[in-house]
């Protein structure tokens, strides 16, 4: 064991972690919930460690080994990523989360140059969080994660879209019938139900790329409150291009840093556009269950497991209830994540770790569902069979003679023959002596169109 103290008192510390004492403490004072860092975030936070590192040695503000171990302990994010063991919703607007990456960077590069663990030849606040404030590198990190995060999200929709265009020509020519609020309603093809959802994803795929053009602008340098206080003006010039060159994510400095530290508006922003995908996925996956249900049965499901610990041979849509229960969360998620914005008092909002954790948690369920939906809808077929069946047997069929009979004439048709159709165009045609042969064909195939007749009263 090893011991360390702070102005509150001593501590004893395993010999084994790399965390401090800001670390242990908070430990003990937040319970554990269970949920984990984004990867993307923790790369994100290190990345702008030692950005503020090669700035603040530019300006000659840290000697060469100083320097130098830190660069090294940073590049290292991804063995010591495993001693960032603060939860993600401890209070503290994020500081003991920043103080627990300062400490292990301290730690690790102490080590570096020779030294023990908490001996702090490389401080945690003096050197690695030189001119930084957790108001300001918090919600750095959050918007360059979530940037990240959300590349990868609009290159998964891509694909899913994609997919789902090629289920579209591949089922252009089956005619189905359209339903409306769960009833039989008109003639459809196939493909065009996939088209419409493809649609769907290209809107979500461009509201998703666009959004990047307001969560780019960030807050660093700002320190505390957005004034910029304890940091020298050529490392608040300085440190964005560098966390951009180090990066390699289009960061640019927010025109006003005091607006940037405490209004948290874009976050809600991003939440908003990710709850409207959520929404079109929930839509996509339920008509996916819908069409592949015993009763309407006009897609065959692709059997990947089986669905019952009971009854043997039955098979469930899995993955579109998985990508609705993910989908479904991040809805709540995005309620969650809009009172929160909203709750900032002042010059800070304390609940960014929260604001930040479940953007970037909700961005991980969507790339989660649409994943797993692409590869699914691949092996998505056609029952054409079933299709043609439920077409001719719904007497709505008979909608396009609306145009050629009036509506109530071919109502009560429909009603006398007992919502036959072939009786009641066979009907029609008698009385108004049409060719019965050549509009039922025209009908089955939803062609009326040109028929030549004029027949309304």
């Amino acid at each position: 064991m090893r011991k360390e103290k702070d102005f509150i008192g001593e501590v004893e510390i395993s010999d084994n972690v790399y965390y401090g004492i800001h670390t242990f403490r908070a430990l003990n004072n937040f319970p554990n919930t269970g949920e984990k860092f984004n990867e993307s975030f923790l790369w994100a936070f290190f990345m702008i460690k030692k950005a503020a590192v090669i700035v603040n040695y530019e300006l000659g503000y840290l000697n060469d080994k100083i320097y130098e171990s830190i660069i090294k302990a940073c590049d290292e994010w991804e063995i010591l990523k495993n001693d960032i063991v603060v939860d993600p919703l401890s209070g503290g607007a994020g500081t003991s989360i920043n103080m627990n990456v300062n400490e292990v960077i301290a730690n690790r590069a102490t080590e570096l140059l020779g030294g023990e663990k908490s001996e702090y030849i490389v401080n945690p606040l003096d050197h690695v969080n030189m001119h930084q404030s957790t108001n300001d590198v918090f919600p750095t990190a959050g918007k360059i994660a979530i940037i990240k995060e959300l590349r990868e999200l609009v290159e998964n929709i891509i694909i899913l879209q994609d997919n789902i265009q090629i289920k579209e020509k591949e089922f252009i020519k089956i005619r189905k019938i359209g339903r409306t609020q769960l009833m039989d309603a008109v003639p459809i093809l196939l493909g065009q139900e996939f088209g419409a959802w493809a649609d769907a994803l290209s809107r979500d795929r461009w509201r998703l790329y666009k959004v990047e053009e307001r969560i780019r602008s960030v807050n660093i340098g700002g320190t505390a409150i957005g004034t910029g206080i304890a940091a020298p003006k050529n490392y608040i010039l300085k440190i964005t291009n560098k966390i951009r060159e180090v990066t390699k994510i289009g960061i640019a400095k927010a025109e006003n840093l005091i607006d940037a530290t405490q209004n948290l508006d874009v976050f809600s922003e991003v939440s908003g556009l990710l709850k409207s995908l959520a929404v079109n996925l929930i839509k996509i996956s339920n008509d996916i269950r819908l069409l592949g249900s015993s009763s309407i049965n006009e897609v065959i499901l692709p059997k990947i497991q089986a669905g019952s610990s009971i009854m043997p041979g039955k098979i469930n849509p899995v993955i579109p209830e998985y990508a609705i229960q993910l989908s479904m969360s991040v809805i709540a998620f995005d309620n969650l994540i809009t009172n929160a914005a909203s709750l900032g008092n002042l010059e800070l909002n304390h609940l960014t770790p929260m604001i930040i954790h479940y953007t970037l948690k909700s961005i991980e369920f969507l790339k989660k569902s649409t994943y797993a939906l692409k590869k699914y809808i691949n092996l998505i077929q056609p029952n054409e069979e079933r299709c043609t069946k439920n077409l001719m047997q719904s007497f709505t069929l008979i909608t396009p003679l609306i145009e050629l009979f009036g509506y109530e004439e071919v109502s009560d048709f429909l009603k006398k023959n007992n919502y036959n159709i072939e009786k009641a165009v066979e009907e029609l045609s008698k009385k108004y002596n049409v060719n019965y042969n050549e509009l039922i064909n025209k009908l089955k195939s939803n062609k009326t169109a040109g028929l030549g007749y004029n027949l309304k009263k």
